[in-house]
């Protein structure tokens, strides 16, 4: 299996869920979300399924087999999502936890791959008697599998008596800038809103030369985050348009162009002229079934899927995804940044010349995620169109 060819493809996937998110729920409102951590839980529904639902996650996902699919998620885990903190590059956790209803057991295989590929914990709960209590059990997990940045991954009332499995998938990023930004210079400036009004906000000033490119109607920064002593290169990008209501034209570019990203990055620090970036901290969190339902993932959440591979008894064959949950939370300032994201599955009973200068001011509402460069693998993507709400 190519690592690069099939993390290329699960970015294909990952920007199709952006557009559709950032063009439904996400409008009006700062926005970010882990794409990698909603395909990880549905990499996981996928081993458990067969038949043409497993055809239909396969293909939703990008992927030729179920093998390709746990070998990816196994070699994410090792090769991306190592901790790199001890060397002196970002910190990073990486975790997966399967809680299952305590009358049932999961069937030799799939708990094979849980344990090996995915490296998920086990947990025996009693969904129908303490169904509360295991929700609560679950936002305590993804709580300190994120630092505590994200408290609540499954809403009240999301788990109840009919449920019999939840996958969760949590993720948490804490990287410094390369090159910090000097906090003394930061100042506020005129931020314009899709609305046409504007905010004043504390805007990040650098007079050092920057990774940007200029494209047709858009610009791009890459700004790398410290790296550590081994070979990956973490960097976070941000897309501004050309015009200040572009935003929504540059998503649907962003999300419909096949391998967008290899096309559309900086490999070039140049002089920059007029260079500001805005201070932003975001929380979001949605329920993703209904976008991907809108993508045409739909046999995994209806009666008529096949989920009858994940656990030894009868009722697999009345098992299916009642809701996917997910929550993110970014923040962006001058030392570098801090992110997380949870996403939990329950699953129920039924360019310009190189010597010219180019400004970089995002002073518009603007589009940016999170890559690991080496592999290509994306971690975050999200849009800022206030920074300072949230």
């Amino acid at each position: 299996m190519d690592l690069r060819e099939s993390i290329s493809n699960q970015t294909d996937v990952a920007l199709g869920i952006a557009k559709r998110l950032l063009l439904s729920e996400g409008k009006d409102s700062n926005l970010v979300f882990s794409p990698l951590s909603i395909q990880v839980v549905l990499s996981l529904v996928s081993a458990g399924a067969k038949g043409s639902t497993l055809d239909q996650l396969l293909s939703f996902l990008k992927s030729k087999s179920i093998d390709h699919l746990n070998s990816l998620a196994s070699q994410l885990v090792a090769v991306v999502f190592s901790d790199g903190s001890p060397s002196g590059g970002p910190r990073l956790s990486f975790a997966n936890g399967v809680w299952l209803d305590k009358s049932l057991s999961l069937k030799p295989n799939f708990k094979k791959v849980v344990d090996n590929y995915y490296k998920a914990t086990l947990d025996q709960v009693d969904f129908q008697t303490k169904a509360a209590e295991v929700t609560g059990q679950v936002n305590m997990w993804a709580e300190k599998e994120t630092s505590g940045l994200i408290k609540e991954v499954l809403p009240p009332g999301s788990v109840d008596n009919t449920s019999r499995l939840v996958f969760a998938n949590a993720l948490y990023f804490k990287g410094a800038w390369n090159e910090k930004f000097d906090a003394s210079t930061t100042k506020e400036y005129d931020f314009h809103l899709l609305n046409g009004s504007s905010v004043q906000v504390p805007f990040m000033i650098s007079k050092k030369k920057q990774l940007v490119s200029a494209y047709d109607g858009f610009k791009v920064l890459g700004l790398p985050y410290k790296q550590g002593e081994d070979k990956r290169r973490f960097t976070m990008y941000f897309f501004l348009p050309d015009a200040k209501d572009g935003l929504l034209a540059l998503v649907e570019k962003v999300g419909s162009e096949s391998k967008f990203l290899d096309h559309h990055l900086p490999h070039q620090k140049i002089e920059v002229g007029d260079f500001r970036l805005p201070r932003f901290k975001i929380s979001f969190g949605f329920e993703a079934s209904n976008i991907l339902k809108g993508l045409g993932l739909v046999l995994p959440f209806s009666a008529a899927g096949d989920l009858t591979e994940m656990v030894d008894s009868q009722l697999g064959q009345n098992l299916y995804v009642s809701s996917v949950f997910h929550k993110s939370f970014i923040e962006v300032n001058e030392e570098g940044t801090e992110a997380a994201a949870a996403s939990a599955a329950v699953i129920s009973l039924r360019g310009l010349p190189l010597n010219e200068k180019i400004d970089f001011v995002a002073d518009h509402p603007f589009l940016f995620l999170i890559r690991e460069d080496l592999t290509g693998t994306v971690l975050f993507i999200g849009h800022v169109v206030n920074p300072l709400a949230g």
